[in-house]
C-alpha cells in the first residue's frame, strides 16, 4: 500500500476502535468493579443484550435518546441486583448464577425486543472532533460517540474512588478477604450487593451504545460476545480502570481492522479478520491463565470456592 493508504487506515482504526471499543470499555468498567468486590459476573453478556433492546425500546417509545440511555443502564441494573441476590444466598455459586443470568437476560430481550426490529430509534449523537482537519478522512476518524468521554471520565472516577476513597477501600477489602472485612463490621453482601448492582448500570450503558450509536438499532446477535469478551478484558487489565481503557481500544482496533481494510480498498479474508477480537481473547487466556502463577492484581476472594 502506499503512504497515503497507510495514514487512511490509520485513521479508520482509530475512529473503530473508539467507536467498537466503546461498549467494552463500559462492560469491562462494570465488570471491573463487580470483581474487585470479589464477585464474578459471567451473566454480562445477559446484561448487556437486555440492556440494549430496553434503551432502543425506551428510545423509540419516548423519542429521546438520553431516555434510552438511562432505561439501558437501569436494566443492566436490574439483572445485576438479581445476580446480587441470587449470588448473596449461602452455598451459591457466582460462575452458576451468572451463567443463568445469561441465559435469562438473552431470553427477555430476544422475547421482547421482537417488535423492536423494524422500528428506527433516535440515536446517540457523534462529538464532532475532527472539523478542525479539511481530510474527509480524518473528520471520519474523530466522529466521537458522545457516551465515550463519559466512559473515560468513568475510568479516572473509578481509578482514583478506588485508592483515595473510603468507599473504594471497602470495595477493596471486601474483594480481598471477606473474613477481615466482617470482623470490622462491615457488610460483605452489602458491599458486593452494591458493587454489582453499579457494575450492571455501567455495563447497561455499553449495550446502550450498541443499540443507539454502533450498529445503531436492535437485533439478536447484536452483542456477538461482547459481555463474555470482557470478562477476558478485565484479567488483561489486571483489574485496573485505565487499564481497562487502553484494553478496550486495543479490542476496538482488533474489531475494526477488517473494515479498516474494507475501506482502503482490501477486501480479502474479511472474515479472517471479523475474528480478531475472538482470537486475543483467547490468546489472553492463554497467557494470563497459566496454574504456575496467579493473576496479578486479582482480588483474592475471586480463587475462594463458595
Amino acid at each position: 500500500m502506499s503512504a497515503h493508504a497507510w495514514v487512511d487506515l490509520l485513521l479508520a482504526m482509530l475512529g473503530g476502535a473508539i467507536r467498537v471499543g466503546t461498549p467494552f470499555l463500559f462492560v469491562s468498567l462494570g465488570e471491573c468493579l463487580t470483581e474487585k468486590s470479589g464477585r464474578i459476573n459471567l451473566g454480562l453478556e445477559g446484561v448487556l443484550v437486555f440492556s440494549a433492546m430496553a434503551g432502543f425500546g425506551a428510545a423509540w417509545l419516548t423519542s429521546s435518546v438520553w431516555l434510552g440511555v438511562l432505561a439501558a443502564g437501569l436494566a443492566g441494573g436490574l439483572l445485576a441486583l438479581v445476580h446480587g441476590l441470587v449470588c448473596s444466598l449461602p452455598q451459591v455459586n457466582d460462575i452458576a448464577v451468572g451463567i443463568g443470568i445469561m441465559l435469562l437476560g438473552n431470553g427477555l430481550a430476544f422475547y421482547l425486543g421482537k417488535p423492536l426490529m423494524e422500528p428506527q430509534a433516535p440515536q446517540i449523537p457523534s462529538l464532532m472532533l475532527g472539523d478542525w482537519s479539511s481530510s474527509a478522512n480524518v473528520q471520519a476518524a474523530l466522529h466521537i460517540n458522545a457516551l465515550f468521554p463519559l466512559g473515560l471520565a468513568l475510568a479516572l472516577l473509578l481509578r482514583w474512588g478506588f485508592t483515595h476513597t473510603r468507599w473504594g477501600l471497602l470495595v477493596r477489602m471486601v474483594g480481598d478477604s471477606a473474613d477481615a472485612a466482617r470482623a470490622l463490621g462491615t457488610s460483605v453482601n452489602g458491599v458486593r450487593l452494591a458493587a454489582t448492582v453499579a457494575g450492571g448500570f455501567i455495563a447497561g450503558l455499553g449495550g446502550a451504545s450498541l443499540s443507539l450509536y454502533y450498529p445503531g438499532s436492535w437485533n439478536e446477535g447484536l452483542s456477538s460476545g461482547q459481555g463474555l469478551i470482557a470478562v477476558a478484558l478485565v484479567i488483561f487489565a489486571r483489574w485496573n480502570p485505565l487499564r481497562c481503557l487502553a484494553a478496550a481500544l486495543l479490542f476496538g482496533a482488533a474489531g475494526a481492522v477488517g473494515p479498516a481494510l474494507q475501506s482502503v480498498g482490501y477486501g480479502a479474508a474479511y472474515q479472517l479478520f471479523n475474528a480478531l477480537p475472538y482470537a486475543l481473547t483467547l490468546l489472553i487466556l492463554l497467557l494470563t491463565c497459566s496454574p504456575q502463577r496467579a493473576a496479578r492484581g486479582a482480588p483474592m476472594e475471586l480463587g475462594v470456592t463458595r
